[in-house]
This record gives C-alpha cells, structure tokens and sequence, in this order.
C-alpha cells in the first residue's frame, strides 16, 4: 500500500508512475557506472588486446561472475598468448559443445582473492578455479606463471586485480 500526501491543487501521481520500475537487461556486468573503478570484465573489455579472452568470458557465460564482487585475481591473456595455439584452438573451444573445456581454461586463469604482483614468492601454489595449482616461480626476480608465462602488467579493478600474462595457462 502506498500513500501520497499533496498540496492542495497538486495531483497525486497516477498508478503507473508510483508502480514502475525499470528493468536491466544482463547481470552485474550490465550496470553503467562511469565513476567508480572498472571490474575486472570492463576492464579487460576496454582492451583491444583482451579482446580474445572477452569473448571466451562471454562465450562461456562468465561476464556476470566475473563482474561479481570478488575479489578475483585474473591471470589475462593478451591476443597474441592466444595465437601462438595451435591454429583453430581459440574457434573451436568457442563453439557451444565445448563450453566446459572453455570454462576449465578460463577457470585456471582465475584465483579467489587479490594477490599483488609484489605479493608472489618463489614456489607458491595457488589454487585455482577449476579446482587445480598454479606455480609462481621467480625468473630474473620477476614472478612467471609455471615457469613459462610472464607478467607484462598488472592493473587493479574494482573486484580484484588482474594480471595481463604473455601465455595462456593450460591445465594439466
């Protein structure tokens, strides 16, 4: 029940207005908010050269979740990480019948928390997503990925941290 009070000669607003409420379209990712730090997916969105990761974020429905509160640290391929697979990988793991293999790889790019590239040390396991580890190791005393994939940058989101990274992480 609603009650209005008015002014004399001022009309109360009609059912409609007092009833209406607009409705978005998407989830999380769907917000416009153009003062606050972008997530992580706005982010990488507003990269060119994470436009490959993007549309495997959406081809696999993870937008939302990752637009979620976090925090998240996002270990981000760049385009050309994607293209040194074998050709065809990146078109064939965007059809819909293998969503889950795009998923699991998407998955162990993802950590639950913020780690700060000057929080890594030598030998440190990070359980992933997808349910498996990821080894930082230090090479010339900057952290890699296993080993293999370097950290060119990292940026903060407002949901956690993600790490631009030369190489994509396959799980093993």
């Amino acid at each position: 029940m609603v009650l209005w009070s008015c002014k004399p000669n001022e009309a109360a607003p009609t059912e409609a207005a007092a009833t209406s409420t607009e409705n978005v379209a998407g989830g999380q990712e769907a917000v416009q908010d153009e003062d606050s730090e972008p997530t992580i997916v706005k982010l990488a969105a507003g990269n060119k050269d994470l436009s490959t990761l993007v549309k495997g974020v959406e081809a696999a429905g993870l937008a939302t979740s990752l637009s979620n509160a976090g925090p998240f640290t996002v270990f981000a391929p760049l385009n050309a990480a994607f293209d040194k697979l074998p050709a065809g990988t990146v078109e064939d793991l965007l059809k819909p019948e293998n969503n889950g293999k795009l998923t699991d790889i998407l998955g162990h790019h993802t950590y639950v928390g913020v780690i700060k590239a000057e929080q890594f040390t030598d030998g440190q396991n990070l359980g992933m997503v997808d349910g498996k580890n990821i080894t930082i190791k230090m090479v010339d005393g900057k952290p890699t990925v296993n080993g293999t994939v370097n950290i060119v940058a990292s940026v903060p989101a407002s949901n956690g941290i993600v790490h631009v990274v030369d190489g994509v992480i396959l799980p093993q």
